[in-house]
């Protein structure tokens, strides 16, 4: 075969190269234009830094520091609702008080001014919230000391006595919408403001005011913990968000004392986050803990139907669970749940201590539940006795009572059923009616029949409605008794 009759593709598959070339570089220049177009939107949705007002912020949040005059009173009644709120065990009280709650200004006052290094900023930030919390305390424990209304240790009390990891977000998430928000140019109600922060503090304050009233130091104590962490992690928002907005730090003419000022709010800053970040790390590993330990009990040891499961009491510092039950628990259910419990990363090295009880096997309590089920049969056997003789007296009673009248009837006096069922009709607040006839002597020779009514009115009725009743009954009586006098006496 000849040169010329050969195909050449070399050509060809230069173009195709230079093709796929081409749309690699195409798909390339679309992956980045749409990276930058995401950029550009998430960039133009998430940044505030250009909507924010750096003087008048700076202006309001020093306005806010002070805390006297009114603010002091409205803390004093917002801290008051809180009390009713948490003492009710209602929700909706605690988060009215929380709307009328002025707790925000002194946090961030100190966020602030470590942010911009100004001195005089934090010792008065520092100085109103000691203000704060004095009065806060006080209120609270002067409602629980002399207003002891019902059930003192409600839920919503003890759910602040110790910290969880949950307040920890509350308050720091708090922070930062409410720093955000405030920075923002323009007027966002107050309010938005008051909920942030009082969210996270205005309970654990009527907690601790409890705790003292209650004389309940480890209440006290935890709930104050409680406050503490959440004060430090507001102002650690506000610290961070105002860092983020690069707010202008605060010049002084004197550089030495613009250094010391500056190397001072840093240690204040460091010696303050070190005691909340170890308590973030203990309670996030309590939170570990008891997730698992609540897992474990739900998916290993309820879901068994073999098991007759009373309570499970976990020892964190020595690394053991004790779980009880009635009845005697096999040998290989307990080697089971040794097994099952190093599936949960948390709780994987603690030991478990199962206590059943052999005395309540499965048998003795069938036996048991038989002679409750006899016992139960004979009282019912007792009580229908009863009844039955109940029912022969009252039948007896009911007998007497006709004869009694059909006799009155036969001597041409009125029936003293019909009559007292008549009485009650026509004056419904007579609580007791009774009539009888008396003989009588004036003069020690002549002696007369007098009829009686003895009759006791409701306590409601005033002196003047019941001498209008007992004369309008008086004269119905002297009709229907045919009977020229009639006394009402009252019994």
């Amino acid at each position: 075969m000849s040169e010329e009759s050969k195909f050449d593709f070399s050509e060809e598959e230069t173009k195709k190269d230079a093709a796929v070339e081409q749309s690699k570089e195409a798909v390339k220049q679309d992956a980045k234009g749409l990276w930058v177009s995401i950029k550009t939107f998430l960039n133009e949705l998430l940044d505030f830094r250009d909507d924010t007002d750096r003087d008048a912020t700076i202006t309001a949040i020093k306005g806010d520091v002070s805390f006297k005059g009114a603010t002091a009173w409205i803390l004093v009644c917002s801290i008051m609702v809180a009390s009713v709120g948490l003492n009710a065990n209602s929700t909706a009280v605690v988060i009215g008080a929380m709307l009328i709650s002025p707790l925000m200004g002194p946090i961030l006052g100190i966020g602030m001014a470590i942010a911009i290094n100004d001195i005089d900023t934090l010792k008065r930030s520092l100085i109103n919230l000691a203000i704060m919390i004095v009065l806060s305390l006080l209120t609270a424990f002067l409602f629980f000391k002399f207003f002891p209304l019902g059930n003192q240790e409600t839920s919503e009390l003890l759910g602040r006595v110790k910290p969880d990891i949950r307040d920890v977000l509350i308050a720091f998430f708090g922070g930062l919408a409410l720093i955000i928000a405030r920075t923002k140019k323009g007027t966002i109600a107050s309010v938005i403001f008051g909920v942030a922060i009082a969210t996270a503090l205005m309970p654990p304050l009527c907690t601790a005011g409890f705790s003292l009233a209650d004389g309940n130091w480890s209440y006290f104590l935890g709930a104050m913990n409680l406050f503490t962490i959440n004060t430090i992690f507001i102002a650690l928002a506000t610290f961070l968000v105002l860092k983020v907005l690069r707010f202008p730090m605060l010049k002084y003419a004197n550089s030495a004392k613009r250094r010391r000022t500056a190397n001072f709010a840093a240690l204040v800053a460091v010696l303050v986050m070190v005691y909340p970040t170890i308590t973030f790390v203990k309670v996030l590993k309590d939170s570990g803990l008891e997730n698992d330990f609540d897992s474990f009990i739900t998916d290993e040891v309820k879901s068994n139907r073999e098991l007759w499961f009373q309570s499970g009491t976990p020892n964190w510092e020595e690394k053991t669970i004790a779980l009880y039950f009635n009845g005697e628990v096999p040998d290989a259910t307990i080697a089971d749940l040794n097994n099952e419990i190093k599936k949960y990363d948390k709780i994987k090295d603690f030991k478990l201590d199962i206590k059943g009880n052999k005395n309540r096997g499965f048998d003795k309590v069938v036996d048991a539940y038989d002679r409750a089920i006899r016992d139960l049969d004979q009282k019912d056997l007792i009580i229908s006795g009863l009844q039955k003789q109940v029912e022969q007296l009252e039948l007896n009673i009911t007998n007497l009572n006709k004869q009694i009248e059909s006799k009155d009837a036969t001597s041409n006096s009125v029936s003293f059923t019909n009559l007292s069922r008549d009485a009650k009709v026509r004056f419904n607040e007579l609580e007791f009616f009774g009539y009888s006839k008396m003989l009588e002597s004036k003069d020690f020779i002549n002696i007369d029949t007098v009829t009686i009514a003895n009759v006791r009115w409701k306590v409601s009725l005033n002196d003047s409605v019941v001498l209008v009743r007992e004369r309008n009954l008086q004269e119905w009586l002297q009709g229907v008794l045919k009977e020229d006098t009639i006394v009402i006496r009252r019994n």
